[in-house]
């Protein structure tokens, strides 16, 4: 695991490579940052433009270049040394613009407009983050707001420096959202939501990873080769010792499943089948009804591997498992549901209404 992932340093902007001494992880300076990320983009667009700029990048260059500038300075204007890039977030952000970008590559060969793609991808990722938000107040708060009080119960409820997102949380919130923009648009939610939905299971996989480098989402006691540990003071050492399994002198947890990597892995490989499952599809809404199905059996199933959920409501089963009954039930009720309307023609999905 690894919850912070690097530190940006501002103190020397133009440092290659630079350890923090009190926390012991490096990164590179700001500016030194903002110099390779941007020869790296224009690099990019200059050979993918056989080797000239586009009009519209040559104005980027200006901005570019102002931005190094500030970047070199920024750092005698701010209190802080450093500041660090946490892994949990870092790897939904790489989620959501892969994510985005698969979508566009769908959406251009169904005749979709970009700019559709994008707002939609904004609004599910805005409701995605406020509902997983949500479940794990509901949750975990008493953990959250433990011994704090006024204006520290605010921080702590929007704290996401380190996670606290539930995934069912999130995908009900993204749903909230979703439905919402495409009513406020006017479009298909069914027939848009078969072009996202692979999409939607990548996003899926890149925070799965972010959940191993942050910790949380830890499975149950594994002897198997690829079993991993994580070392005290980790979320799943101080977890497992609070609860009584695990004595809290260790210097690391017995080994647990990495149900975060089952689930990063089946993320994906929905992805995959959802994608190869589009062009088959008879009525629009058949891909999204086939994700509602297949994804609360397989998170049911590693559920049975994790450790960091207790069963609810005296059932045996976690509340991320009576979740994924309820979102199998209504995928099948949908799958079942335009099932019935027989072979009816299936409508090109260039049709959708634009923005």
């Amino acid at each position: 695991m690894r919850q912070t992932l690097i530190r940006i340093f501002l103190d020397q902007p133009w440092a290659l490579w630079k350890t923090d001494p009190q926390s012991g992880i490096s990164g590179p300076g700001i500016a030194v940052l903002w110099l390779i990320g941007g020869l790296l983009w224009f690099g990019f667009r200059f050979v993918r433009n056989r080797f000239s700029l586009p009009e519209g990048e040559r104005s980027g260059l200006l901005v570019w270049a102002v931005g190094l500038v500030v970047t070199s300075l920024v750092g005698q204007f701010v209190n802080a040394s450093s500041f660090p890039i946490f892994g949990y977030g870092f790897m939904l952000l790489i989620g959501f613009l892969c994510a985005v970008w698969f979508a566009y590559r769908r959406a251009d060969a169904n005749g979709i407009d970009r700019e559709t793609i994008l707002d939609a991808g904004f609004w599910i990722l805005v409701s995605g983050v406020v509902g997983g938000r949500l479940f794990y107040l509901l949750q975990y708060g008493h953990h959250v707001f433990a011994g704090k009080s006024g204006g520290e119960l605010l921080r702590a409820a929007i704290d996401l420096r380190q996670g606290g997102l539930v995934l069912v949380g999130g995908m009900v919130g993204g749903a909230i959202g979703y439905f919402t923009f495409c009513y406020l648009r006017k479009l298909s939610p069914l027939r848009l939501a078969d072009v996202l939905t692979p999409s939607v299971f990548i996003g899926i996989a890149f925070g799965r990873l972010g959940c191993l480098m942050n910790g949380c989402c830890y499975g149950d006691a594994c002897t198997l080769p690829w079993a991993i540990t994580f070392p005290a003071g980790s979320v799943p050492f101080n977890s497992l010792a609070e609860r009584g399994f695990l004595d809290p002198q260790a210097i690391a947890t017995y080994p647990v499943h990495p149900t975060q990597v089952y689930s990063a892995i089946n993320g994906f490989v929905l992805a995959f089948v959802t994608a190869m499952y589009f062009p088959r599809r008879r009525h629009d809404g058949d891909v999204f009804a086939l994700a509602c199905i297949l994804y609360p059996i397989s998170r049911f199933l590693i559920e049975f591997l994790r450790n960091d959920e207790g069963s609810q409501l005296g059932t045996g089963l976690t509340i991320s498992q009576l979740y994924s009954l309820c979102i199998f039930l209504a995928g099948l009720a949908l799958a079942l549901t335009l099932s019935l309307r027989g072979a009816t023609a299936r409508r090109n999905v260039s049709e959708l209404p634009s923005a």
